[in-house]
């Protein structure tokens, strides 16, 4: 069955990812030359693991021959899956080191009851999201969970659009990437995971064991948005500065003027001195 375009472009850009993968018998590292629609895999710059043999040229690898396989991203974006109830679930949000992504799919409701829709419900608890309509939709539907304060970065690019054009609105809403490159000034290359997940097939997210790469590309695009909402901050509050700036200025003018007409008040009740 040949590939959808959605398909061929994922795979296209999983091309000089490094990666480290298990076969039956060793562990290898390399750089992704070509991914074949037959389950081959190319790869180049090849090093056996606990040797540190390196093979020249490219090697051809077999789909039945990979039992795991790691993507090694130069990101360094640390993060875990969480796909099964166990010890890791209790503090899986607890942190601002590491990214945990949260299987649903595999988890069902009861992740949840145990925790989820108590931090998702809680006000005090930010959540910082691009584009909620869908997230909150899926989350009350489908579990009866209602998101609470959220900071959207879509509806803050749509305010802040607003407020500079005096109550238009856009001809249509920012995506993330494009949000990222206008506000964060982010390079072509930062952008190439988020760029890439806008652009994934929906059959590639109901594969199970999710692919590493897809992993990556999610755990490097979530990591964006926290430093996106306080750049969006900033500028929504710039208006919000300038009217308090305006109105201290505007207090030292007046005790300007006061002090001034004090002064020549006194200066008149003043009596003449003798000549």
């Amino acid at each position: 069955m040949p590939l959808s375009s959605e398909e061929s472009r994922f795979l296209d850009s999983l091309k000089r990812k490094p990666v480290k993968i298990t076969l039956k018998d060793t562990e290898i590292t390399g750089v992704i030359q070509k991914i074949g629609q037959s389950k081959t895999l190319v790869l180049e710059n090849v090093c056996e693991v606990k040797t540190g043999r390196k093979f020249p040229g490219a090697k051809l690898f077999f789909g039945h021959e990979i039992v795991k396989d790691d993507f090694r991203e130069e990101s360094g974006v640390n993060y875990v899956v969480i796909d099964e109830l166990h010890e890791k679930f209790g503090p899986a949000v607890s942190t601002k080191k590491v990214v945990y992504l949260f299987d649903v799919l595999l988890l069902g409701g009861q992740a949840f009851k145990n925790g989820l829709a108590m931090i998702l419900e809680n006000q005090r608890i930010l959540k910082v999201v691009h584009d909620c309509r869908c997230i909150s939709r899926c989350l009350r539907s489908e579990f009866r969970v209602k998101l609470n304060n959220v900071f959207d970065t879509q509806v803050a690019d749509l305010l802040m659009f607003f407020n500079e054009t005096a109550g238009f609105l856009p001809d249509r809403v920012c995506s993330l990437s494009e949000l990222l490159k206008l506000h964060l000034r982010l390079s072509n290359t930062e952008l190439q995971p988020v760029q890439n997940k806008e652009q994934i097939s929906r059959d590639l997210w109901y594969i199970r064991p999710s692919p590493s790469a897809l992993l990556v590309l999610m755990a490097e695009t979530v990591v964006q948005l926290p430093p996106l909402r306080l750049k969006l901050l900033d500028a929504l509050m710039d208006d919000y500065t300038r009217l308090v700036e305006t109105y201290m200025n505007s207090f030292i003018a007046y005790n300007q003027v006061s002090s001034l007409h004090f002064t020549n008040i006194f200066l008149c009740k003043m009596p003449t001195p003798a000549v």
